[in-house]
């Protein structure tokens, strides 16, 4: 009988962490696929990564505190504009700093170092040091036979599956994606073709900046607003694309999966830092015996 009834008490929380973990796996796709479009199309480092997703969480609490009326309002309006305006601020920080430096790869990781101080720091002196909490745009729960489930964190897995869908309609169906791929196999020829690399280059950066600050919103009303809320994502997002293989697509929606539901189901029956410590061996055991990735192509 006691067995019995600790199968019975498993299962919902084995439930709970199965959720859990899909919503962080969803948020995790979207602010890897950022990363990886931009190592695999620029073989750009982007250490800014994370303030980028910072940035994204702060203006949307900015939006949506100064947009009058419902919660929805305010949040919809964040949404929309809050990725657009980080997305801006990569562009222009691509054709100021990387591009001057002719995106050489050492200097490009000191380059965005240096840039996510400066996001940091702006924040800080902007936004303050305490964390700002954005109201849900709707609050009803899904009742399961044994707990209630927040329905916003269902609609956060739904609408990152949306738009990487989109992102996946872009890069193998449209005129845009084929540049970019083309962009990402030989930079030369794609010149030689007449194809604006550099354009390529800084329309790259910013759908990458945006799709971090999309993640972000989406999840801030789970979370709150912090300047320093960006070293999480940047982390998991390394350890996502390096796993899944820096460029490949489809390596990183499969780590990412992997990744977010190994952190659910972890850090509900043990800790979050037994989590982190086993994504990380992961990472080390792929980087020894899979150096491209489960899913890169080797070089």
């Amino acid at each position: 009988m006691p067995i019995l009834c600790n199968q019975m008490a498993f299962g919902p929380f084995l439930l709970l962490a199965l959720l859990e973990g899909t919503v962080t796996a969803a948020v995790l796709a979207l602010t890897a696929l950022g990363l990886s479009l931009v190592f695999g199309v620029m073989r750009v480092v982007n250490v800014a990564h994370g303030a980028f997703f910072m940035l994204g969480a702060v203006l949307a609490w900015f939006v949506a505190s100064h947009v009058p009326g419902a919660p929805a309002l305010g949040f919809v309006a964040a949404l929309v504009l809050a990725p657009l305006a980080v997305a801006a601020l990569a562009a222009v920080a691509d054709r100021l700093v990387l591009k001057r430096i002719g995106y050489d790869p050492e200097a490009t990781i000191v380059a965005t170092i240096g840039l996510l101080y400066i996001f940091e720091q702006a924040a800080l002196s902007l936004f303050g040091p305490d964390a700002r909490p954005v109201p849900a745009p709707f609050t009803w729960r899904i009742q399961f036979p044994w707990f209630g489930y927040s329905g916003y964190k269902l609609f956060v897995v739904a609408a990152a599956l949306v738009v990487l869908a989109a992102v996946w309609l872009m890069l193998t169906r449209s005129r845009a994606g084929l540049i970019m791929r083309a962009t990402q196999v030989d930079r030369q020829t794609a010149r030689a073709f007449g194809i604006n690399v550099d354009l390529v280059y800084t329309g790259t950066f910013a759908l990458g900046a945006a799709l971090a600050a999309l993640g972000a919103v989406l999840v801030v009303p789970i979370q709150q607003a912090h300047y320093l809320m960006g070293g999480d994502p940047l982390l998991l997002s390394f350890i996502v694309v390096i796993i899944g293989g820096l460029g490949s697509l489809r390596g990183t929606l499969v780590a990412a999966l992997v990744i977010g539901l190994g952190d659910g189901i972890i850090s509900m029956f043990f800790t979050p830092t037994l989590a982190k410590i086993i994504a990380t061996l992961a990472v080390a055991l792929v980087l020894v015996f899979r150096p491209q990735g489960l899913f890169g192509a080797r070089a």
